[in-house]
């Protein structure tokens, strides 16, 4: 029977603010924590640690606003207007602490729930001189105020004291100006107005706001035309869109209190006005584009030239161990079908897989490490020129950066867009995107046809991806799509030296995920393979008179024009869409005969170019199930199937041509 929980407490903030970070210092969990917007796409659950009460923790994804202009901030929104929460910490980036403070402002005026605000990243604020009269900003707000620099675990233990403790509600108020406090008075004293709401006056706020939100859910009621009348009646007497007052107002009270309670020094130290001046110059689109591509391409060479001896070494040993492991079953007279599902199935199979641990560990520690620094948000504010131009928004360039990690959670980051019509291109070209599930599959073939250069022919296989990426969002764009672009506006966090054992622990973690995938999934997926393969019991094994022969040669005659007709290679990339480790896993088991290694045996089916071909194909077509079934869910059924058929068109069109070219 599950415990009751004593205390259910939301972390929110702007992005980049520290929240995960403060959430796993709270829980011991290990979520990923990036120096960049956009982490947190959706709410993670965690346990308080080190207190006697059960206390549970709900990090939210990071909000600039509480007036909805993305599915995340509506996941926000509705999470705080739920009532479900004994109290909120608000957390917010003592850098950037003007801007950081107008959601926790909004908050303030809806919520009657305890507040507790976190000023994090104190270490950096200090480090320029600049000091925060932590009375002040409690007594202004009259909310509990806790500094903390959660990275290195400062504020920590107030923190999780203040949780257990919370203070009574809060009594909060900002009083408006004569006009608008006239106007809320009118919304308030329309027929049943007030009877249909618990919170009147904040939802007479929100109208004159014109919240999305708010206004759809008052469509139905009798006096929706009144509420139009008074919303032009304020703009009117204002002078201006009722909006922009309301956020001008809350905005001329954060400035009198950080000019009243934050101290600055006269001068900028000599480390800030160089990160300045480094920032003006990487920012540079003529600078900053072929900085990254270069940053990229480095990355990818150090992932062969590190990765290589040690994925060698374990291609070895599962060599090493099937020859001996073949040789002890038959001194005990094992069963030969059980024989062969070990050998030419699991060792074969996941051996296969595994054997590429060490590039996809090189490459997610450099790219976790690179994230830390800074550097990522940079670069998509230096690409948006180039997104717009693709036909996506500038925000578009994170989610697809992810996706070189995993497609799922990258199409999740897709939330984060303000536009359906960017949401979806942003979902429909993400698959373009190489996923370490594919890694695999462009180190074996490199590695077998392209020693000399495998690193600059894998970092080809990344570009490419994103030039494919870049047509078919042009033509998504032209096709179904015609409305105007929105402006990029992204916060461009301090340069920092990122911890080497936050890099490492994100390292670990998408490594933990890749083993238990390959004890999982892949798993099955040879397990499945070696059946169909071997039956009915008496052919031979993976020939084709086999179950698995059969179905592969009524498919391959469709892949003959890329110089990709053997069925088993077909077999492979069918077996691929369930997840694409899959690939190498079943071309460890059905291509190599007694004696050889899998690269010696890929010279017996592909050339150099028909590998090329290959390659591109995996990139190309059809995502795996996972990454399908978070699609549909992102941006529907119809969509979703648009994306397998025009994958898969468009990989079968590009393999065919590299094979009639250049064959």
């Amino acid at each position: 029977m599950e415990k009751k929980i004593d205390l259910r407490v939301a972390l929110f903030g702007n992005p980049n603010s520290g929240k995960t970070t403060i959430f796993n210092a709270l829980t011991g969990s290990h979520q990923h924590v990036g120096n960049w917007s956009g982490v947190t796409v959706d709410s993670k659950l965690g346990m308080l640690k080190g207190v006697k009460e059960r206390v549970e923790l709900v990090d939210l994804p990071g909000a600039y606003s509480l007036t909805p202009n993305s599915p995340d901030e509506v996941v926000v929104r509705d999470a705080l207007m739920s009532g479900t929460f004994d109290c909120i910490v608000c957390i917010i980036d003592a850098n950037n602490v003007e801007r950081n403070l107008y959601p926790m402002i909004q908050l303030l005026e809806f919520s009657d729930k305890p507040v507790i605000l976190v000023l994090n990243m104190m270490d950096e604020v200090e480090s320029t001189g600049h000091f925060f009269d932590i009375e002040k900003i409690a007594e202004a707000l009259r909310v509990k105020v806790i500094p903390a620099a959660a990275i290195d675990g400062r504020g920590i233990p107030e923190l999780r004291e203040a949780i257990v403790s919370p203070p009574e509600g809060n009594d909060f108020k900002l009083l408006y100006d004569t006009t608008i406090e006239r106007q809320i008075c009118r919304i308030l004293r329309l027929k049943s107005f007030e009877a249909d709401h618990e919170d009147a006056h904040w939802t007479a706020l929100k109208v004159l706001e014109r919240d999305p939100q708010v206004m759809k859910s008052l469509k139905s009621k009798p006096y929706f035309s009144d509420l139009r009348k008074i919303q032009n009646s304020s703009d009117r007497d204002l002078g201006r869109p009722s909006p922009v007052h309301i956020g001008e107002y809350r905005h001329g009270l954060i400035r009198g209190l950080v000019a009243e309670s934050i101290k600055h020094t006269e001068k900028k130290t000599d480390s800030i006005e160089f990160a300045d001046a480094f920032d003006h110059v990487i920012t540079n689109p003529w600078v900053g584009i072929p900085l990254f591509i270069v940053i990229i391409f480095l990355i990818f060479q150090l992932v062969f030239k590190l990765g290589s001896p040690l994925q060698e070494m374990i291609g070895g040993f599962f060599s090493w161990s099937s020859i001996h492991i073949t040789q002890f079953f038959a001194s005990i007279s094992t069963p030969a079908w059980l024989a062969s599902l070990i050998v030419n199935g699991l060792i074969a199979g996941v051996g296969g897989v595994l054997s590429f641990l060490p590039n996809i560990m090189i490459l997610f520690f450099l790219m976790s490490y690179l994230e830390d620094t800074g550097y990522m948000a940079r670069a998509a504010f230096v690409m948006d020129g180039v997104m717009h131009k693709m036909g996506l928004h500038g925000k578009s360039f994170i989610p697809m950066i992810l996706g070189f990690g995993c497609n799922v959670p990258a199409i999740m980051a897709a939330r984060t867009l303000e536009t359906r019509k960017d949401r979806i291109l942003t979902v429909l070209v993400n698959p373009f995107m190489s996923c370490s599930a594919r890694l695999p599959i462009y180190v074996l073939f490199a590695s077998a046809f392209f020693t000399k250069h495998q690193g600059f022919i894998v970092f080809s296989i990344y570009m490419i991806g994103i030039i494919i990426a870049v047509f078919s969002a042009r033509l998504f764009k032209k096709l179904f799509f015609k409305e105007e672009d929105i402006p990029l506006i992204i916060e461009l966090p301090p340069f920092r030296m990122p911890k080497l054992v936050n890099s490492i622990l994100h390292m670990w973690l998408k490594a933990r995920s890749f083993i238990y995938k390959a004890g999982t999934v892949i798993v099955a997926g040879v397990v499945i393979v070696w059946f169909l393969s071997s039956v009915p019991f008496g052919v031979e094994y993976a020939s084709e008179e086999s179950f698995l022969g059969v179905i592969g040669r009524a498919i391959a005659p469709v892949f003959h024009p890329a110089g990709l007709g053997d069925w088993k290679i077909v077999v492979a990339l069918v077996f691929g869409i369930i997840a694409k480790e899959e690939v190498v896993a079943i071309l460890a088991t059905l291509l190599p005969t007694a004696g050889q290694t899998l690269s010696e045996a890929l010279h017996l089916y592909f050339t150099p170019v028909t590998a090329f071909g290959f390659m591109i194909l995996t990139l190309v077509y059809t995502p795996c199930f996972a990454t399908l079934g978070v699609m549909k869910k992102e941006i529907g059924l119809k969509w979703t199937m648009f994306s397998v058929f025009y994958g898969l068109l468009l990989g079968w069109v590009l393999a065919t041509l590299i094979n009639i070219i250049f064959s």
